[in-house]
């Protein structure tokens, strides 16, 4: 049960930290207004559990079949090592930290940001069907890592947007290399599992 946890915790935070399309909108959000910045990651987290739940409960029907389910986990190993060299690979770009044009945005229309690009995102639905792969074809408890995914992810879209409201001079090149050479490293290390 322990172990599940904190292999959800490390999904959770590999899904969250990537600096990508969400990072970026929490960021420039955050350099205005904390609550707006929070509001674009609750949804985007929602949209991760729509898909989430909906591709656990067909992954489940699926991966009874013992051949769907070693195809369900090389995809998932294949797509969760293409995102680790993604991540890898964009190291070293440079951070954008535009600030927002429009200022009257209320909490839901941020809201609807996070969802939507979240939802039209097709790497979200290969990232949460590597997920679900993992989950379907290991000894990991669904409920627990469940749990240290959500945990991981409501740490992150609270904590993260309220250092760089309060520190925004903390974010930097930097950050972004160590970041992205984490989340690389834990993306590689459950591509491996799966694998195995």
């Amino acid at each position: 049960m322990i172990s599940s946890l904190l292999s959800g915790i490390s999904l959770g935070f590999g899904a969250a930290v990537p600096l990508g399309p969400i990072n970026i909108l929490i960021m420039t959000n955050a350099l205005r207004s904390y609550k707006r910045a929070v509001a674009v990651g609750f949804g985007a987290m929602s949209a991760d559990l729509i898909y989430f739940t909906t591709l656990y409960f067909l992954g489940t029907k699926l991966t009874q079949n013992q051949v769907v389910a070693k195809a369900l986990a090389l995809f998932g190993a294949a797509f969760l090592l293409y995102i680790a060299w993604l991540i890898f690979k964009s190291r070293k770009e440079q951070i954008q930290t535009t600030t927002l044009t429009d200022n009257r945005k209320d909490l839901a229309k941020n809201y609807l940001k996070g969802l939507s690009l979240t939802l039209l995102n097709p790497y979200t639905i290969a990232f949460w069907l590597s997920v679900t792969s993992l989950i379907t074809t290991s000894n990991l408890n669904p409920v627990a890592t469940i749990a240290g995914i959500v945990t991981a992810i409501v740490a992150w879209i609270t904590i993260m947007p309220f250092i760089v409201y309060k520190n925004k001079h903390l974010i930097s090149n930097r950050v972004n290399y160590i970041f992205s050479v984490a989340s690389s490293l834990i993306m590689l290390f459950f591509a491996i599992r799966l694998l195995i």
